[in-house]
């Protein structure tokens, strides 16, 4: 596997790290185990106040680390700071909420007094993908941080550099080294490192192939496991809808991030009576973006990550058509040299197309015209993902009602997805299994210590 920088606006190759040797793997494995030791007799405070300063630190250089990730991976400048302020964000929110959420637990029981408390479990794995190189990093870093769980990563090979920039800064706040190890790391090393015994847990973002067989290695090696997979998440109007609203969230609920967000709305489900108002609008969006340099604020369309997830996404679209999907807008080439792929519109797509349960990667919008709030609800369900959803309407118990029907693990009324530190994010079936973020999220890799005073 080579780990390699290549800017996807340019093609330009920027840089190319060495992979490591067992060795160092050993030894990391051996940093982080006697971290996890030290830890467990210090303060949780002490964590808190090096979280804070990492948070300031991003604030502090947030344009500088931006640029880091918009050269790696394409991103739009103001995407990526955005991308590093919810990191601070996220810091300060487990800095400030971690000693709350350690508090023991009082249990009533007949035999006596009982509470669990929640206490570190060791090392963890983490795999993280390349579509927010930070922001991936940061949700699982920052609660175990304050736990005392130290993490060795292994991040997408695309984005080195945001991996090598975020441990940076960790460092410089004052993280001890071995709270956060970097590998470039081979397949066969990271079987070798989950399959560790000082390795306790494993938290994945990425593909469903990717997580399906990070899963197996960890289940093999009973290690506990939280899997963040794929979403072809559902964005359904009903029939009391604001358009007005429609119209404010559904073009960035599929542009933003270039299309590349897991959680985006893919499939917009749509009631007859508004299907074609809702193209027309749609459409209206998708033609008035502009591509270009992503490190210029003028430019509202990024680049694809690379030339593979570009190549991938167009094979996806031309089986689409082939198998009967039109094209209502889009689907043509951008004269630029980068990896851009213009928005673009499908319909009539049906449980017999191809891509009918895909998650198309990219500034591709499937709309379907549906004729009842039944209809609606079965197709959002009919998927082997389950990540997040959006509903439309002006009765928001009506909405609410809707989205208890919703095989997900999110849904938002009448806005796009969001991601926010007090919120759990995570999802159902193929879209993997745990949740990050808030307490739930801090509660994933913690050892739940029942303790029993005998009366």
């Amino acid at each position: 596997m080579a780990y390699q920088t290549t800017n996807p606006y340019n093609n330009q190759v920027i840089k190319t790290y060495q992979n490591i040797s067992d060795a160092d793997l050993a030894q990391a494995l051996t940093a982080t185990h006697q971290q996890y030791q030290d830890w467990r007799s210090q303060p949780v405070s002490d964590r808190a106040v090096i979280l804070h300063r990492i948070a300031k630190l991003m604030r502090t250089e947030k344009t500088s680390l931006a640029k880091v990730v918009t050269q790696e991976m394409g991103k739009l400048i103001g995407e990526s700071e955005d991308e590093v302020e919810l990191c601070a964000n996220i810091a300060d929110y487990f800095a400030d909420h971690a000693a709350d959420f350690l508090k023991p637990t009082p249990l009533k029981t007949g035999i006596g007094e009982a509470y669990y408390q929640k206490q570190a479990l060791g090392v963890l794995f983490m795999v993280e993908p390349w579509n927010f190189p930070y922001y991936q990093i940061m949700r699982v870093f920052a609660p175990n941080f304050m736990i005392g769980n130290p993490l060795l990563l292994k991040h997408a090979s695309n984005t080195p550099g945001s991996a090598a920039a975020f441990v940076e800064v960790i460092r410089r706040a004052g993280a001890p080294v071995a709270s956060l190890i970097n590998l470039f790391v081979d397949y066969d090393q990271v079987a070798k490192a989950i399959a560790d015994p000082r390795v306790v847990g494993v938290a994945l973002t990425g593909s469903e192939r990717g997580g399906a067989s990070v899963a197996q290695t960890a289940g093999a090696n009973l290690k506990k496991s939280t899997m963040e997979l794929g979403g072809n998440d559902p964005f359904i109007i009903l029939d009391d809808a604001d358009m007005t609203k429609v119209a404010a969230w559904a073009p960035a609920a599929r542009l933003a991030n270039a299309g590349q967000i897991c959680a985006a709305s893919k499939r917009f489900i749509v009631m007859a009576d508004k299907y074609e108002d809702f193209l027309k609008l749609l459409k209206t969006a998708f033609a008035a973006v502009k591509p270009g340099d992503p490190m210029d604020r003028a430019t509202t369309l990024a680049p694809l990550s690379s030339a593979r997830s570009k190549a991938t996404l167009q094979k996806q679209v031309d089986a689409a058509i082939a198998g009967g999907a039109k094209v209502y807008y889009g689907n043509e080439k951008i004269d630029l040299s980068g990896q851009f792929f213009q928005p673009t519109i499908l319909t009539d797509i049906d449980q017999n197309n191809p891509v009918y349960n895909q998650e198309l990667f990219g500034p591709v919008a499937s709309v379907y015209k549906v004729h009842s709030e039944a209809e609606a609800i079965q197709l959002a369900n009919d998927s082997s993902y389950g990540l997040g959803s959006a509903i439309f309407s002006e009765d928001t118990k009506h909405a609410q009602a809707v989205a208890s029907q919703i095989e997900a693990g999110m849904t938002f009324i009448n806005r796009a997805w969001a991601t926010l530190p007090e919120l759990p994010f995570g999802g159902v079936k193929n879209s993997g299994y745990g949740r990050e973020m808030y307490e739930l999220g801090f509660d994933a890799f913690v050892n739940e210590h029942l303790v029993v005073n005998a009366k």
